[in-house]
């Protein structure tokens, strides 16, 4: 006769297994002897490997003992059910997995490829890793609010980058987010280009498309950036314009 101990080692597993199997009923409890301890006999050991090897096969405790109790028909019907359920278990494992490679990817995860490549631009010509933080955010709404029309986009926004004056906005406003104080002279070239920029948009009528929501959005997103995106907008004002994506004349 074994303690639970020994019933444990038999069976390989521990004894605080053989206490669960008991607490729900798996496995029987034995009486105690006169000593006050359980002992348990072969039917017990017998069991316990049979509950091991089923566990270990993948089958579910609250499986386990309509198992234990099967004629051979129906042992093999839940067996054939028990590998359909490992293997839709299996599929979104693998589904999982490939997701979680893709973590690797970086921007690509949640962007089209010709929004990488155009954030792949950003970098090289000198844009701040803070500043893309910002840009891959804005461009993640964009493309959630615009899942075709993204794509259509991107070739003139990459042909953008070939405006120094844009090369040299990406990096005054990567310098300013670099800085812990603000540099009212960087602002201020920032503002002259951002400004000339809305001063040729609205001489050549060019319509941005879009939503008041979706603008208001990605205003809200470069506005929570950095703490001096504010007084980049009051220095717009004081210049009559307003807004990050679609700037517009401030009423007078």
């Amino acid at each position: 006769m074994l303690t639970i101990g020994q019933l444990a080692a038999y069976a390989g597993v521990t004894v605080r297994a053989v206490r669960h199997y008991h607490q729900i009923g798996l496995l029987p409890e034995p009486d105690r002897d006169a000593s006050g301890y359980r002992r348990y006999g072969a039917p017990a050991v017998v069991s316990l490997i049979k509950i091991r090897t089923l566990t270990d096969a993948g089958v579910p405790l609250s499986q386990v003992a309509r198992m234990l109790e099967a004629d051979p028909p129906a042992f093999a019907e839940a067996v054939q059910r028990i590998d359909s359920d490992l293997r839709d278990a299996i599929d979104r494992l693998q589904a999982s997995r490939a997701q979680v490679a893709k973590l690797t990817a970086g921007d690509s995860l949640v962007l089209p490829a010709p929004v990488v490549a155009y954030l792949d631009r950003l970098r090289e010509i000198g844009t701040s890793e803070r500043m893309m933080e910002g840009e891959r955010d804005g461009w993640i709404l964009v493309a959630a609010r615009w899942p075709d029309k993204v794509i259509e986009w991107m070739p003139s926004k990459i042909a953008q980058l070939d405006d120094p004056r844009i090369v040299r906005l990406y990096q005054v406003l990567s310098q300013l987010m670099e800085n812990g104080e603000m540099n009212n002279t960087l602002a201020a070239e920032a503002v002259d280009i951002m400004v000339e920029f809305a001063e040729e948009a609205e001489a050549a009528g060019e319509p941005i498309p879009g939503d008041d929501t979706s603008f208001a959005l990605l205003d809200d997103l470069a506005d929570a950036s950095d703490k001096r995106a504010e007084l980049l907008r009051d220095m717009m004002r004081e210049r009559g314009w307003d807004g990050w994506t679609r700037m517009q004349r401030v009423p007078r």
